[in-house]
């Protein structure tokens, strides 16, 4: 499996290439996109997407959610499958991205951990069991993470409002508001070197349950993303995701 690393040059960029360059999951890293060019251990980065070749099995992109409308206009154009491993979307973004979905094999997910992805499936399942309770979500990340909330809580929230359709999102609360019942509390730390952490309080005025998940190492995000250009190899046109790839 033949893939460009978009956005090579960066701290998960590195990561891919790592794993890649030791053949995990049968990738092989033929070149990079970054914002400067440059080579790692014999492999080019180029500087842009146009001078890249087209060679290619998949694209899998760890750059910046500002670079998405170019990538999907060039992997649509060269028939390229695309892992989109970017967050903060804008909602025009989110729009180009279900249309590119249309005409080429695209994974797109907020996180591509296995453990997130079990810990939304039992969110929901949790919070369909005690409809009556209370939902908070609170995320962690290093203090040079961008957006806030993450992309991986936002995914976790409208997740939960799949199974509670009445409830609303509350990014960040504040102000002398008393706490309303059908919204979902989302609140983001910043600090340190925290890789990711994630955590869905769920409870009543008798109970709580809580689910945790916590990243170790940046290199689990690598790891499932290849396992998504992998499985994404073959496949028909489509926008799809961790619940497609992971059986529950």
């Amino acid at each position: 499996m033949r893939i460009l690393i978009n956005g090579m040059l960066g701290h998960m960029g590195r990561e891919v290439l790592t794993l890649a360059k030791a053949g995990y999951r049968g990738a092989e890293a033929v070149c990079g996109v970054d914002m400067n060019n440059g080579e790692i251990d014999g492999i080019v980065c180029y500087d842009s997407l146009t001078n890249a070749p087209t060679d290619i099995d998949c694209v899998v992109d760890f750059s910046h959610h500002s670079c998405t409308e170019a990538l999907l206009a060039w992997c649509k154009a060269n028939s390229i499958p695309l892992v989109l491993a970017t967050t903060g979307h804008t909602d025009a973004e989110r729009a180009a991205i279900a249309e590119a979905g249309e005409s080429i094999p695209l994974f797109f997910a907020a996180n591509y951990s296995l453990g997130i992805a079990l810990l939304i499936e039992l969110a929901k399942k949790t919070a369909e069991a005690m409809p009556d309770a209370e939902i908070e979500i609170i995320e962690k990340h290093h203090n040079r993470k961008l957006d806030a909330p993450s992309g991986t809580a936002l995914a976790i929230g409208r997740a939960l409002q799949s199974v509670r359709p009445e409830a609303e999102l509350n990014l960040g609360r504040s102000g002398m508001a008393k706490r309303s019942p059908n919204e979902i509390g989302i609140h983001a730390i910043r600090m340190g070197n925290i890789v990711g952490d994630h955590e869905v309080i769920v409870g009543t005025m008798n109970q709580t349950i809580t689910l945790r998940h916590e990243a170790h190492s940046r290199a689990l995000f690598a790891e499932g993303a290849l396992s998504a250009a992998a499985w994404l190899m073959g496949k028909s046109a489509g926008l799809y995701d961790m619940k497609d790839m992971v059986a529950f």
